[in-house]
C-alpha cells in the first residue's frame, strides 16, 4: 500500500474514533443529567469521588501516606 493511502486510512480511522468518543461523551452527560434530575445525585461530588478512587488505585500502598498528607494540609 502506498504511503498516501496508509496516511488516509489512518486519518479516517482516527477521525472515526474521535467521532465515537464524542458520542460517548454526550451519552455520559445525558446519564449524569438524568441521575442528577431523578435521583438528586451531586454530579460534581460524584466526579470528584471517581477521580479520588482512580488516584487511590494508582497509589496502591502509598494511599495511607497520601491520606496523612491530606490531613496535614487540611489542618
Amino acid at each position: 500500500m502506498a504511503a498516501k493511502e496508509v496516511v488516509r486510512e489512518l486519518v479516517d480511522k482516527l477521525t472515526s474514533i474521535e467521532n465515537e468518543m464524542g458520542i460517548l461523551r454526550d451519552d455520559q452527560k445525558e446519564v449524569l443529567k438524568e441521575y442528577e434530575d431523578t435521583h438528586g445525585v451531586d454530579v460534581k461530588a460524584l466526579k470528584a469521588a471517581i477521580k479520588i478512587a482512580k488516584i487511590r488505585a494508582k497509589l496502591g500502598d502509598s494511599a495511607f501516606e497520601a491520606d496523612q498528607m491530606l490531613e496535614y494540609i487540611d489542618e
